[in-house]
């Protein structure tokens, strides 16, 4: 017999980016928010390296001892409490990720199904997505918008800067598939080392 809702299949975007930039993953249904979060830096290549919270429901999820302000800010509520688990029956259920709050990297997160599974899986996984992750630090959407202009025109002022920047390669189109599942499966390591920029293209 197969035990049912051992995984939660998740559509996740980033907002405001166009051509969209996304994954459509696996995750164990009983994984909490704050191992989400570390799926979802695995997934995009992101670096771990600003703050982070999630948004459901007009309130604030994430690590408190973060993100409390000590000034009477709106609560944050331990995202080590809530599980994946706990939006089913909630047909739909979209919820938002935000990461880097200076560049304001907002990640529509929509919850497409609960697939039924014969045994329970121990990392996540990725089924499907499109085009890399902008640079960390870049600015933002619009920002962003302006890099991809520099790095397309040679004669820019800015090239060859902009690409030693962003690690003197930048595809925006890249996704590999292989490497993202290979970052997913270290996502829970402390240790594991993280990507800083996408990876070169093979010579040849």
């Amino acid at each position: 017999m197969f035990s049912q809702r051992k995984v939660a299949q998740l559509l996740v975007r980033l907002i405001e980016i166009d051509p969209p930039i996304w994954r459509r993953l696996l995750v164990p249904s009983d994984w909490t928010l704050a191992k989400l979060h570390r799926v979802l830096q695995a997934a995009f290549g992101w670096t771990d390296a600003h703050l982070h919270e999630f948004h459901i429901g007009g309130l604030r999820y994430g690590d408190p001892d973060l993100l409390d302000d000590g000034f009477d800010g709106p609560r944050v509520f331990d995202y080590a409490d809530v599980r994946l688990l706990d939006f089913l029956g909630q047909p739909d259920a979209v919820f938002v990720y935000v990461y880097d709050f200076g560049d304001n990297w907002q990640h529509e997160i929509r919850i497409e199904a609960w697939p039924e599974v014969e045994t329970a899986p121990k990392q996540a996984q990725c089924l499907d997505g499109a085009r890399a992750r902008p640079p960390e630090d870049v600015g933002g959407p619009w920002s962003y918008g302006d890099f991809l202009e520099v790095i397309r025109d040679p004669e820019h002022d800015d090239h060859a800067s902009n690409l030693r920047w962003a690690g003197g390669h930048f595809d925006p189109e890249w996704f590999d598939l292989e490497v993202i599942n290979k970052d997913l499966r270290n996502a829970m390591r402390s240790n594991a080392a993280r990507r800083l920029h996408q990876p070169k293209p093979k010579k040849g």
